[in-house]
């Protein structure tokens, strides 16, 4: 079996997996701070949910649009291996697409991890359940402090100076559309 076909199977479990794990700690995370399963939200905020739903699946789409989902896994299954072997970020790439800087990554770093904080964020409001927001929050904290900061260790040595510039100008996980990465 190779990378590709590894990493369309891998890829996926270990996203279900978190899912299933930061589903059952918003749960017990909520029940510990006494904050009930439902807040029964007004129904105008459940709507602005709905939007910001809608946006959340309209941004991914314009991430895909740039990086197809095959390729995001692939170099996420790649990145993954050398994290997990513990490997120097140096290590002779085996990532081989470039630095992608056009449609949603002029705008910030991590396009993914801030479409999936925002449809996470837009369930909470549609379903109101409160777990929903604490998956959020545990997913914004996973991306933020483990993931990124060995994905952009990776980045700054394929890409070197080139990445380096990109990341002073992009901010990393928020949006910021005042600036632009030309």
């Amino acid at each position: 079996m190779g990378t590709k076909e590894q990493a369309l199977i891998v890829v996926p479990l270990i996203i279900g997996v978190f899912c299933g794990l930061f589903g059952v700690l918003g749960y017990f995370i909520g029940s510990a701070l006494g904050i009930p399963i439902r807040l029964y939200l007004p129904m105008p905020l459940r709507a602005i949910g709905a939007i910001v739903l809608a946006f959340g699946f309209v941004f991914m789409g314009w991430l895909f649009k740039y990086r197809k989902p095959t390729e995001v896994l692939i170099s996420t299954y790649v990145t993954m291996r050398k994290s997990i072997r513990e490997a120097p970020a140096e290590e002779s790439p085996s990532r081989t697409e470039p630095l992608v800087v056009k449609g949603p990554h002029r705008h910030v770093r991590h396009p993914l991890y801030f479409a999936v904080v925002v449809l996470l964020l837009g369930w909470w409001l549609v379903l109101d359940y409160t777990f929903l927001l604490f998956m959020a929050l545990l997913f914004l904290f996973l991306f933020n402090f483990v993931v990124i900061r060995f994905e952009e260790q990776e980045l700054r040595a394929l890409f070197g100076e080139q990445y380096e510039a990109y990341a002073k100008a992009v901010p990393r996980i928020i949006p910021s559309f005042k600036r632009r990465w030309h």
